[in-house]
């Protein structure tokens, strides 16, 4: 029978939830479900320094809202506990005093001052392994004089240490690169690398997925599997994620290439499920040209074979992208709910129809936070020169447009039916009486109420939203500029 894949999600609570994070967090899950495993949440909260208080509930509440569940973890408990890491101090402590046993770690003593000494006058930047070989009766001097130390893993100073990646093939590295590096700080901590091997063993972590950056860093991972002679497991590094710089250039995604972390981008009007989608494909291509995804559809389409090695370009365009075709298949009730609170945001009036005005922005905006500036006019019709009441294709010129604006405010002020029928039945008849068509008339009046080449919604429709008062002083307001000649 074969082993049940499991796979594990390890966050540091220091803040939000970095793009390249939740793709990690993603794929891990992606690959449990697609082979019918199990995923694990676990919180690496080691580096006490970085914690970040609040930032537990910001991981379980982005991955609630792009619908990953974790089949263990913190708030529903497996029985491979506790599922944070400083909870298992005791755990990390009696592992490191095996390896110390077993001839596989040593105590070091070295104090700060002589490790920043070392580090100024050794190039290499690394420990020297001063106490590697300390004999017994030094050692048990120095803890019986409680003399502060750190557990270090003894690393065979001949030889390579190889393993096989999912993505990248056979990495090997010789022996006498890898530092002996720290596996329990004085603090009673233990560091990240050690933590892992330990946490990942116990619980049974079949896959373990990150970034291609730790490559390097996995030789020390396997070694300490080695000597506690725990099985390995399979190890899939993921491609960088970059950014596009304003001259072309890429380099790894960061804040100056704008938002970075998942509460940014739904901050600015992003879909969850657009992002998920989007993120989905940044290291990983499907058998066939699909781009659409659901959660689900991801679930059964991924495979490990179809992660690339090449860097990922993260493009804000193409997100847009996909945020647009999400927008475009929500009912009207899921796309009001969520542009109501951006609509509220951009406008100062609050007695508009924030239902009306929603039902003409659908479909033509790619993220809700385009909303302020697709409605600004709505707080004041924009400065605009006479250029824009010519238009060939409507047939305006300065002279039939000043007409049609005089023409249309008679007929507007005695109108009693302001509703969006009757007052477009009745610009039809205006059209008909002054021998214009439809749209000579309506082009016009829609520039002398928003002082814009294109809105959301035509001409009848601003005249419904802004109401009979504001969409005659704005009409006047158009014929006065005429009359003064600063248009």
């Amino acid at each position: 029978m074969s082993k049940k894949i499991r796979t594990r999600y390890a966050p540091s609570p220091t803040g939000n939830m970095h793009i390249g994070n939740l793709r990690t967090a993603l794929y891990e899950y992606l690959i449990a479900k697609s082979l019918g495993g199990d995923f694990i949440l676990r919180i690496e909260d080691t580096d006490q320094n970085r914690f970040c208080e609040g930032a537990v509930d910001l991981i379980y509440e982005t991955l609630d809202k792009v619908g990953i569940r974790c089949d263990e973890g913190p708030k529903n408990p497996g029985k491979c506990g506790p599922y944070v890491q400083s909870e298992r101090l005791g755990i990390y402590k009696e592992y490191a005093k095996k390896l110390v046993d077993l001839g596989k770690a040593y105590y070091c003593f070295c104090t700060e001052e002589r490790l920043k000494d070392l580090k100024k006058e050794n190039e290499f930047n690394g420990y020297d392994r001063h106490c590697r070989n300390l004999s017994e009766d030094e050692i048990r001097k120095n803890l019986e004089k409680k003399i502060p130390y750190v557990v270090r893993q003894k690393v065979p100073l001949e030889g390579e240490t190889s393993f096989e990646d999912l993505v990248y093939g056979k990495i090997t590295i010789n022996n006498e690169e890898i530092e002996d590096q720290i596996l329990l700080k004085a603090d009673g901590y233990p560091t990240y690398n050690f933590a892992n091997v330990v946490d990942d063993h116990l619980m049974g972590i079949t896959h373990v997925v990150r970034g291609c950056e730790y490559l390097t860093s996995t030789p020390k991972y396997n070694l300490l599997y080695e000597s506690f002679n725990w099985e390995k497991p399979l190890y899939i590094h993921l491609p960088l994620i970059m950014g596009k710089n304003k001259d072309g250039s890429t380099e790894k995604l960061s804040k100056r290439h704008g938002a970075v972390s998942f509460k940014d981008l739904t901050d600015l009007g992003y879909l969850p499920k657009a992002i998920v989608n989007y993120v989905a494909l940044l290291g990983w291509c499907p058998e066939d040209n699909r781009e659409i995804f659901s959660l689900k559809g991801l679930e059964e389409s991924f495979s490990v074979k179809r992660i690339g090695k090449s860097p990922a370009i993260f493009d804000y365009e193409k997100l847009k992208w996909f945020n647009s075709e999400y927008i475009k298949l929500m009912s009207d009730e899921e796309f009001y709910y969520l542009a109501e609170p951006f609509i509220k945001e951009a406008l100062v009036k609050r007695d508009y129809n924030f239902k009306k005005i929603a039902s003409l922005l659908k479909g033509r905006i790619s993220t809700f936070s385009e909303i302020k500036d697709k409605i600004d006019f709505l707080n004041k019709c924009l400065a605009y020169g006479k250029e824009l009441f010519i238009n060939k294709k409507s047939k305006n010129d300065l002279n039939n447009s000043l007409l049609v604006l005089k023409k249309a405010c008679e007929m507007l002020e005695k109108l009693y039916d302001f509703s969006h029928e009757s007052v477009y039945e009745n610009l039809k008849k205006l059209a008909v009486d002054l021998n214009l068509k439809v749209n000579t008339v309506m082009w016009p009046i829609r520039i002398s109420l928003s002082g814009l080449l294109a809105t959301p919604g035509g001409c009848t429709d601003l005249l419904e939203i802004l109401g009979k008062e504001e969409a005659l002083k704005r009409i006047k307001e158009g014929i006065e500029k005429f009359s003064t000649a600063n248009i």
